[in-house]
């Protein structure tokens, strides 16, 4: 596969993930199946990809903003970087789900969150978190 055909690939993966998780509130356990099999792939790929492209003096390059600039240079560097996003991402979209669960937090007052979670990562945790703090009127509710 090509680059291009990963990029693409994980992406409609990732997209199947959080339409599982936001629109089919009906499938009590789709975040079992989220997380099993759909993040444990983009896991797999981002493994293989930093694998492929490991170099033990790429190390160093985490030390500042320059470094971890360089690394990208590398396409399939930053395919894994983007990989590692969807995957990430994707998780937090299973805790949302998950926590909700377990504080009783009605799933469609999530799906904004996790909208925002899938675009921009952490504000949609953010945005949750207050969400979920205002309606159980504690910030460290159950973890879920």
């Amino acid at each position: 596969m090509t680059n291009e055909q990963i990029f693409s690939a994980c992406s409609t993966a990732a997209m199947i993930g959080w339409v599982i998780l936001a629109f089919l509130p009906f499938w009590k356990s789709r975040d079992k199946y989220v997380l099993g099999i759909i993040i444990m792939l983009l896991s797999a790929t981002y493994l293989w990809l930093i694998a492929k492209n490991f170099n033990p003096g790429v190390m160093e390059n985490f030390s500042t903003l320059a470094g971890v600039q360089s690394l990208f240079h590398n396409e399939e560097m930053l395919l894994a970087g983007w990989v590692h996003y969807l995957a990430f991402d994707l998780f937090v979209g299973v805790y949302i789900l998950r926590n909700a669960r377990a504080n009783s937090i009605n799933h469609w007052i999530t799906v904004p969150s996790m909208f925002l979670s899938f675009m921009f990562g952490p504000i949609g945790l953010l945005v949750y978190t207050i969400t979920r703090t205002i309606i159980t009127r504690k910030y460290l509710a159950d973890a879920g």
